[in-house]
């Protein structure tokens, strides 16, 4: 048996109860400053023309230093409140645009506004430096 709540944010709440027990599952809408780029097009679309300033992560899935850096920088950008998004590039699926922004190693951060480059971060950094960079960013945009 399933049972359905909507709570007064909205999302959906569901039920499931089987026998005995009863788990709760929440199911949020998705964050929409943060999403993965899936064709030139969709960058263009989103990150190109984008009034807001835009992060573009530039990573692999095979490179370690870019699954560290993967859980800092999305923390640190939903800490934002929307006022600034995450794109996500895998070089390896969009080469055109990794050359494109000369990024000859990854991970590499880059801060676009309006279809330009403002700011670059590359390599993987702690925390609080990604911090201080995208308030920087969030700043200069304002």
């Amino acid at each position: 048996m399933q049972r359905q709540i909507i709570n007064l944010l909205g999302q959906t709440t569901r039920r499931l109860v089987s026998g005995q027990q009863i788990r709760m599952l929440s199911v949020s809408s998705p964050r929409q400053e943060i999403f993965k780029v899936q064709s030139a097009e969709d960058f263009d679309k989103k990150v190109k023309n984008s009034q807001q300033p835009v992060i573009v992560d530039f990573f692999a899935t095979w490179c370690n230093p870019c699954k560290l850096l993967t859980p800092r920088i999305e923390s640190i950008v939903g800490e934002q409140a929307g006022s600034i998004k995450l794109a996500k590039v895998d070089i390896d699926e969009h080469s055109e645009l990794a050359l494109d922004y000369d990024v000859a190693a990854v991970p590499v951060l880059v801060v676009l506004q309006n279809g330009k480059e403002v700011q670059r971060m590359v390599g993987l950094q702690d925390e609080d430096k990604i911090r201080a960079w995208v308030a920087a960013a969030v700043k200069q945009a304002k």
